[in-house]
C-alpha cells in the first residue's frame, strides 16, 4: 500500500514503539473502518494486533490525497473488546 506519514505519525510510531508492519497491515486490511465525526476527509482504520496482546491499532488517514496520508496512529484502549 502506498502511503505517506505526517511528521506526527512518524514521531508517535517511534515513541510508542509501533511496528511499521502493524500499521501497514491495518492500512491494507482494516477490520473496521469509521468516518471521522469532525472531518469528512479523515478515515479511521482499525485492526487487532494479535502479537501485541490483541490490542486494537487505530490509524487515522486523510483518504482524499494520494498517497494516503497517515495523520496519527495509536492503540485504542476503548476498542479493546469491541473488535
Amino acid at each position: 500500500m502506498d502511503y505517506k506519514l505526517s511528521q506526527h505519525a512518524h514521531d508517535v510510531l517511534e515513541e510508542r514503539e509501533i511496528a511499521v508492519s502493524w500499521l501497514e497491515r491495518v492500512l491494507r486490511s482494516p477490520q473496521r473502518v469509521e468516518v471521522d465525526p469532525d472531518d469528512a476527509e479523515l478515515e479511521h482504520r482499525l485492526g487487532r494486533i494479535t502479537e501485541h496482546g490483541n490490542r486494537v491499532l487505530r490509524a487515522v488517514v486523510n483518504k482524499t490525497v494520494r498517497p494516503v496520508l497517515v495523520v496519527t496512529v495509536y492503540f485504542d484502549r476503548k476498542m479493546r473488546n469491541k473488535l
